[in-house]
């Protein structure tokens, strides 16, 4: 019943910790806070072990993990309490200390954060004590023993029965569920304001409209990922636990620092009143591995971002211009450090406000997001843009360089088969093995199979829709009986053959050939 009643009291402690968080902001909820302390704090090598086990579901694995952590330690903090009342209700009260310590190193935060555990820890220790001495044990006649939370009349008489120690659990655990549904309804009413603005936003039409994908660009093989890839399946890889939700109504971007001679701060009617460009970019995660799933491909609507630094007076390094870094923050405290001279070379980088000829998805970024062809996300695609701040390299660490990821990653050239899959049982005969490949902003111009490590053997490639996009290819193959080891290697617009040397995603992007095994079934 101790550790029922350290469970219980967690549960009423997360509870009311999330009604005051309606109050305040989504982020400074115990369990958000502390998940977004874990995930800064995680070394590089686990988190990048959680993606490749858990993919984009390891926010979720993270959660449940920090839910069944504090269940035990709530569990054993109510054994204490049966023995020692003071000591259990110290350790559930510093569950709320150790929550409010999280939201107040969260970024953006002010000290406002820290009040939702604050709430959380006192109801926990407020529950623990009223639950504990309500405990049905028998007590030794005379005094209570030493250290005993219970004061009762003596010899042998209970707290309360059994039957009212539930009733008194039952009702702690039914204001708990109201408590939470409140704060969870109060806080979709929060981001109601949110919602609402993106269900009202059309998307303008654009200025330069991105031509038809061409004809053949998508080869419509079984198994092969769809050349344009829906909002729905897009990859996300990112930090927040919370998807934020900004109200494009009130939404803002500032853009200020070194060479800015023209600081500018704008809303969203006055972003959408420059000209808007729609265009086709895949976008790569620098965590993919070798053949992995992070990859996607859209059509993106905004505004060219070259332009408008150029409108706040912004020189590139080539041009003599003081900054080389362009520094993008999030609602969320997010930073990405960008080379600026990438954004002002003549590609298609873009403030984008639309993804598939809708407005962005909140999980992508809503209102406005960074999209940049040619680099790895980490470096280039800030979501839930809210700041553009000039500055250089030697002066300033975004987020993933403080954590060992490199200041500038360009996007190296990959390939991967789709289909067949691996381990897959196939029957002799002809086999259509296909894949994409890209290599943003060079294109790519070659793609070549080989099986059991002989020669290569050109592969059929889809249309190219520029040099910012991936390419489909498909490789008819003539299977024979017996186990088999199929590989991919792409060439670059530029000439240069992807290399088979294999390394890992850190500190700038996995490289090496994807192979797939497979086994052909044997005639008869």
């Amino acid at each position: 019943m101790g550790a029922v009643s350290g469970i219980v009291a967690a549960v009423a402690g997360l509870a009311f910790a999330q009604l005051a968080a309606a109050a305040v902001r989504p982020e400074s909820a115990p369990v958000t806070a502390v998940g977004g302390t874990a995930v800064d704090l995680t070394p590089v090598a686990v988190r990048e072990w959680a993606i490749r086990l858990f993919g984009t579901s390891d926010k979720l694995v993270l959660t449940l993990g920090i839910v069944a952590v504090l269940a035990a330690v709530a569990a054993l903090a109510g054994l204490l309490a049966v023995r020692h009342l003071p000591a259990g209700i110290a350790v559930a009260g510093g569950f709320g200390l150790l929550g409010a310590a999280a939201a107040l190193s969260r970024p953006e935060a002010t000290w406002r954060d820290a009040l939702p555990s604050l709430v959380g820890g006192l109801v926990a220790a407020g529950v623990l004590y009223l639950l504990v001495r309500a405990v049905p044990w028998p007590r030794p006649a005379g005094a209570p023993p030493s250290g005993s939370p219970r004061t009762g009349s003596g010899g042998g008489s209970r707290a309360v029965d059994r039957r009212g120690f539930g009733r008194l659990v039952a009702g702690v655990l039914a204001a708990s569920v109201a408590a939470g549904f409140a704060g969870r309804r109060l806080g979709a009413h929060g981001s109601a304001g949110a919602t609402a603005s993106r269900a009202r936003f059309l998307l303008p039409p654009p200025t330069v409209p991105a031509p038809p994908v061409p004809a053949g660009a998508d080869l419509r093989v079984p198994g092969l990922s769809p050349f344009l890839t829906p909002d729905r399946d897009f990859y996300r890889v990112d930090t927040a636990l919370v998807v934020p939700r900004v109200d494009a109504d009130t939404w803002r971007l500032r853009i200020h620092g070194e060479g800015v001679a023209r600081p500018l701060t704008l809303n969203l009617r006055e972003l959408l009143s420059r000209p808007l460009v729609e265009h086709d970019i895949t976008l790569t995660c620098v965590s993919n591995e070798v053949g992995g799933p992070y990859a996607g491909n859209a059509r993106w609507l905004g505004v060219r971002l070259a332009d408008l630094l150029r409108e706040a007076g912004v020189r590139p390094p080539s041009r003599g211009g003081p900054a080389d870094q362009l520094v993008s923050r999030s609602v969320d405290g997010m930073t990405i450090g960008t080379p600026l001279e990438a954004v002002m070379d003549g590609r298609e980088a873009l403030l984008a406000v639309g993804m598939n000829g809708e407005p962005l998805p909140f999980a992508h970024g809503f209102p406005v997001r960074m999209v940049v062809p040619g680099l790895y996300g980490y470096v280039s695609a800030c979501k839930w843009l809210t700041e553009l701040r000039l500055t250089t390299f030697g002066a300033y660490d975004a987020y993933w360089v403080r954590r060992s990821w490199a200041q500038q990653a360009p996007v190296k050239t990959q390939s991967r088969i789709d289909t067949p899959r691996p381990y897959a049982d196939l029957a002799p005969g002809r086999v259509a093995v296909a894949g994409v490949a890209w290599a943003q902003h060079r294109g790519i111009e070659r793609v070549e199979v080989r099986v059991d490590g002989g020669p290569w053997q050109q592969a059929r490639l889809g249309a190219a829709d520029g040099v910012d996009t991936w390419r489909q290819w498909v490789w008819p193959w003539e299977a024979t009986p017996g186990r088999h080891t199929l590989e991919v290697r792409a060439t670059d617009g530029t000439g240069a053959v992807q290399t088979g040397a294999r390394a890992g995603t850190v500190p700038d992007g996995a490289t090496g050939w994807h192979s797939v095994e497979v086994q052909v079934k044997a005639l008869g």
